[in-house]
């Protein structure tokens, strides 16, 4: 079932839009510059990047055929300086190849369910709504959330649930999904709703919102193979980046933001021995963070989106090749060996990669 495009467009509201296109812009006004939206979706944050900047090159990928329909609809005006592609996010490295680009130069990752996945009730990412067990970004390819729930060994969807969704019932809910797949297949939302509501004592319903919400997100990131994905993801969008390009993700739960953060931190860090004085050709940090940990959303924004509210965001700068990560040996900070001979920082020192707002 179709969605009207105009109707879309007046309630989707892209996520920290302002706070983005802060971070962002010193990559952005670049000559020549190109930005990759990995999650394009229905192309929010990429219509005000092309409005914004208009000499910009955009590449926005998306596995939703849907979503890419809507975004090349809403960003048709741009269409001389847009290439749109059904594309799954770890795929960067085929889609600038094909382009024959070397390199992007600013990058948005806006992880999760889109804003049309949500919407559509027929999707089925919506435990709110009743549909078939669906769940696929890409509906082109792939499994189904109704196969896994019907098909897969209990002890692999026990593990499913507690690995993806942190769900600490999920021994409960699992006896009680073979329980009735036994009886008659699982099909809808709704009935899984139930049951997994049926599953949870009655004491913890009463708070963190609706009890079926961990197994859903556990459901979706399996069908969509999404924590995998990112995993191979952003190292591949770090190694795409431009000296003095820039970097911003969102994510919206704790699994996710994980990720990133282990492959952001991992490159703000020199990768030599630590006791050499001099920091070695091309074992320096390549990588700046530009915010200190992750952000949140600030009030007024949940407020004119509540979908914002879980929101943590990380964005990084990629250093230029002088600043130590190829070329000649270069001092490190210097270190204090108060405290028994720890080595730490002297103080007023920086760490290499330290946060800046």
């Amino acid at each position: 079932m179709g969605v009207d495009m105009g109707e879309l467009r007046g309630t989707h509201v892209p996520v920290l839009l302002e706070r983005c296109l802060e971070l962002l812009t010193p990559a952005l006004q670049r000559p020549g510059a190109v930005h990759v939206d990995f999650t394009l979706g229905l192309g929010g944050h990429a219509e005000a990047v092309l409005e914004r900047f208009p000499e910009v090159v955009l590449v926005g990928l998306d596995r939703d055929t849907e979503a890419l329909a809507h975004s090349r609809h809403r960003l048709a005006k741009f269409a001389g300086r847009t290439h749109l592609e059904h594309a799954v996010y770890d795929e960067l490295p085929r889609v600038l190849d094909e382009l024959d680009l070397a390199v992007f130069h600013s990058g948005l990752f806006d992880l999760g369910v889109s804003s049309l996945q949500l919407d559509e009730a027929d999707r089925g990412f919506a435990y709110a709504q009743d549909a078939s067990l669906d769940m696929r970004m890409d509906q082109t390819s792939g499994f189904t959330a109704e196969q896994v729930v019907n098909d897969y060994e209990p002890g692999e969807l026990v593990r499913i649930l507690r690995q993806y969704g942190e769900e600490k019932f999920a021994t409960r809910i699992v006896s009680t999904i073979v329980r009735e797949r036994q009886k008659d297949r699982i099909t809808s939302t709704a009935r899984l709703s139930e049951l997994v509501k049926a599953s949870i004592p009655a004491a913890a319903r009463r708070t963190g919102g609706n009890p079926a919400k961990r197994t859903f997100q556990a459901l979706r990131i399996e069908v969509n193979g999404e924590l995998a994905t990112l995993e191979a993801a952003v190292p591949a969008a770090l190694d795409a980046l431009a000296p003095k390009g820039r970097l911003v993700v969102m994510s919206y739960q704790s699994l996710e933001d994980r990720i990133v953060k282990r492959a952001l931190t991992a490159r703000t860090r020199s990768t030599g021995p630590v006791d050499l004085p001099v920091e070695l050709p091309g074992t320096g940090p390549t990588l700046r963070l530009l915010t200190k940990g992750s952000e949140p959303p600030t009030e007024q924004e949940v407020a004119d989106n509540p979908r914002a509210a879980s929101v943590k965001l990380r964005a990084v700068e990629r250093l230029d090749r002088h600043d130590g990560t190829t070329g000649a040996a270069r001092e490190r900070p210097r270190l204090s060996t108060t405290h028994g001979g720890q080595g730490r920082l002297r103080p007023g020192a920086r760490e290499e990669g330290e946060g800046q707002a």
